[in-house]
């Protein structure tokens, strides 16, 4: 049986009676140094995000608010999960297609990358992506 196409993380949580504190750092949560963040809110009811891949890049996706479908495809499997809170990341390595659906109206999700933005780094159509995979 082959592995798992999702892969989660905990994020570290930290709490008293003012509230919680999640940390990503490198060697915990984040496998990696982190070159860019970025987060995803404001989308549009039934709005969907992502339709690409990418050759080389790592990110780690963590929702801090709402809630959001990622499907994760490697050109024969396809895996979704759903992540709606902040104390779980979802890994993406490089050569996954990745797709966000279903955001909650207060979904803010953050993204941590190890690189920074690049786009020859990107393959933003699914058929390309698939004769890619199977080239390889």
């Amino acid at each position: 049986m082959s592995a798992s196409l999702i892969q989660l993380v905990d994020v570290p949580q930290h709490g008293d009676a003012r509230g919680q504190l999640s940390v990503a750092e490198l060697g915990g949560a984040l496998p990696f140094a982190v070159r860019r963040a970025y987060w995803i809110h404001g989308t549009k009811p039934g709005g969907s995000r992502g339709f690409h891949a990418h050759m080389q890049l790592r990110q780690l996706c963590v929702c801090v608010a709402g809630s959001v479908r990622i499907s994760l495809f490697d050109g024969v499997r396809e895996e979704s999960i759903v992540l709606a809170t902040p104390t779980r990341g979802l890994l993406i390595g490089p050569g996954l297609w990745r797709e966000m659906h279903d955001f909650s109206p207060d979904c803010v999700l953050v993204v941590f990358a190890d690189a920074e933005y690049d786009e020859s780094d990107y393959i933003r159509d699914r058929e390309q992506f698939i004769r890619h995979v199977h080239s390889s």
